[in-house]
């Protein structure tokens, strides 16, 4: 079966997003602490995927590597920085705080695109995008109110990191960004290693952390780096959007943590516009 660049790009977002949405649970259900969670959530997706490249790539690696150029040294740099705030928004507000916040990548991905890409949204993305924005705001309206206001401000930081990766790899689309992604969680658990009091992993801690980094972290992030090659920064961004939906369905069902009736409302305005938009996209396909 032949998939033109909408149908590959959309289904590499899609399985990438999927395989996020439980990410949030296994955070909550963990013990360990905020630097060393960091810290692993670094290195072992760093391990993980660097030994798969090593592999793939054999002797051009190396090549590779030095192929990246300032796109990829800047997507190190977000790369790292968005992985990091998401972990302290996630330990700072609700989990539906946190994801709603990162709904707001799509919206800035489409900003930057117009910017440096000069890649206009077209109406449907853009509307969509707007109707987004909306509810997100709605919710960060009410989590001011609640004393949510540090984690949602880094769920912020988080979305606006998620639409600079989205739009480097967009731009750098004729470039191996897979590289840039190894080295930033090798960053990532540079930069944790310092504050972690403990590196024992306890209880269920044995099995959550392992199985995060690897279905959660080092598997998606492969595929959200490869999927703006085809399609645009901004319609990668829109399937994070079912992570805010199912995200928070998880954490509820299985420990019972219970959003705001303002982020129940504001989800399902979300799922709503992305469904719509969804469904026109295919249409037109």
């Amino acid at each position: 079966m032949q998939y033109n660049d909408q149908k590959k790009g959309s289904l590499l977002a899609f399985i990438a997003v999927f395989l996020i949405t439980p990410d949030s649970l296994l955070i909550r259900l963990s013990n360990i602490e905020t630097w060393g969670m960091l810290f692993y959530r670094g290195a072992i997706p760093f391990l993980v995927v660097l030994t798969g490249t090593l592999l793939f790539y054999n002797r051009n690696f190396i090549k590779k590597l030095l192929g990246i150029g300032y796109p990829g040294i800047f997507y190190v740099f977000s790369f790292s920085a968005c992985n990091i705030t998401f972990i302290i928004s996630i330990q700072n507000t609700n989990v539906a705080n946190t994801l709603v916040m990162i709904a707001l990548a799509p919206m800035l991905s489409a900003i930057l695109g117009a910017i440096f890409l000069k890649e206009s949204p077209d109406r449907k993305t853009l509307i969509a995008i707007l109707v987004t924005f909306a509810a997100c705001v709605y919710i960060f309206y009410d989590s001011i109110n609640l004393g949510n206001f540090l984690g949602d401000f880094f769920g912020l930081l988080t979305a606006f990191g998620l639409a600079c990766n989205a739009t480097l790899a967009r731009y750098a689309k004729d470039r191996d960004l897979v590289p840039s992604a190894v080295i930033g969680k090798l960053c990532v658990a540079i930069f944790a290693f310092s504050f972690v009091d403990s590196f024992e992993l306890i209880g269920n801690d044995i099995i959550f952390i392992p199985l995060m980094c690897v279905m959660c972290v080092a598997i998606p992030f492969v595929l959200v780096t490869i999927a703006p090659r085809y399609i645009t920064a901004a319609e990668v961004n829109l399937f994070f959007l079912l992570e805010t939906i199912l995200g928070p369905i998880w954490v509820w069902l299985v420990i019972k943590e219970q959003p705001s009736i303002e982020t129940i409302l504001g989800g399902i305005v979300i799922i709503t516009t992305i469904a719509i938009h969804s469904a026109l996209s295919l249409k037109k396909i």
